[in-house]
């Protein structure tokens, strides 16, 4: 359900206070019943909306839904709308409360703000999802929230990438952290800051001690040394490998998902017609499996060991499934 036909849909009851369902449906260009259910969210967000059946009946305002942000520009209601269209508030089971606040804004900007901010709708989208990634389920959210805006610490099931079942863990709420799309709570766990992902999150049960985690200041202290920390840990691999130039199109793709951020790739011939190209990646073991499955249009040169593991890794596929 799109937040900008909302405002557009009480835009015009808030000017005419009362009109048909099939009216409304003909600005809008959607259905009669896309107008009634559109009705009913607004209701559900706390807008004095109503439906009457019958002759003379239609979608109504009520008179008494008055708020004013007459003095709201065109660059504010633009921010506004376009946190809107974010999946953020939804995930986090605030979406009617968004819709409801857009609403009451919308009702007395300025018609030419929120004509341009519903323009900015069809032209900006922010997709949060990564390429080839499936946008995560995050049913928990919403209970965490609640346990970090009443301040409580939370008993959480959780499934870490390592194993097959969940365990029960006590924690001391930070914050929640919206990372491209990938939902993190920053908690405590004995005393030690650590991130959760959201997905893995099996149960929620809000416990009635208060949260005390021993890190003060905000969530993003927290999250930026936590960050900071594992990227050391996991710091870019330098390599060089040489590729056949027919094959160079395909190969930078491909290195191109394990090059470290900010990184790009050098390039250089060599004497024999290949490329060579120097760049740093993020993960050695995947940059072997690469080698074996991508020679000889790549050849991974440097550093000796890696290119030792790409040597037993061969041999041991090649023991493993034969030759038949």
């Amino acid at each position: 359900m799109r937040a900008d036909r909302l405002l557009r849909l009480l835009t015009l009851l808030q000017r005419h206070r009362r009109a048909t369902s099939a009216w409304l449906a003909e600005r809008l260009d959607v259905s009669v019943r896309t107008v009634l259910r559109d009705m009913e969210a607004l209701s559900s967000a706390g807008v004095p909306v109503y439906t009457e059946q019958g002759r003379g009946g239609g979608c109504v305002l009520l008179d008494s839904f008055t708020t004013e942000a007459s003095g709201l520009t065109t660059g504010e209601a633009q921010a506004l709308f376009a946190w809107a269209g974010r999946e953020a508030a939804a995930d986090l089971g605030l979406g009617a409360e968004l819709t409801g606040a857009l609403a009451k804004i919308a009702a007395t900007a300025p018609k030419v703000a929120v004509s341009s901010a519903e323009a900015m709708a069809d032209q900006v989208l922010a997709d949060r999802r990564s390429w080839y990634g499936a946008r995560e389920e995050v049913p928990a959210l919403p209970a965490l929230r609640r346990a970090l805006a009443d301040g409580r610490r939370v008993r959480i099931g959780y499934r870490s990438a390592e194993a097959s079942e969940s365990r029960l863990r006590t924690l001391d709420p930070i914050g929640l952290v919206d990372n491209a799309g990938r939902w993190y709570l920053v908690a405590e766990h004995r005393g030690r800051p650590r991130t959760y992902r959201v997905s893995r999150v099996t149960a929620v049960e809000q416990l009635r001690d208060p949260a005390r985690p021993r890190s003060v200041g905000p969530v993003q202290e927290v999250w930026d040394r936590l960050r900071a920390n594992l990227e050391t840990a996991t710091a870019p691999t330098p390599i060089v490998v040489t590729v056949d130039p027919a094959e160079a199109g395909r190969m930078r793709r491909l290195l191109s998902m394990q090059l470290a951020t900010g990184a790009a790739i050098e390039e250089r011939a060599d004497p024999d017609g290949r490329l060579r190209w120097s760049l740093p990646i993020r993960q050695a073991d995947v940059i072997c499996a690469m080698a074996v499955m991508a020679a000889p249009a790549l050849t991974l040169i440097e550093p000796a060991h890696l290119r030792a593991e790409v040597v037993d890794a061969a041999a041991r596929a090649l023991e493993h499934y034969g030759s038949g």
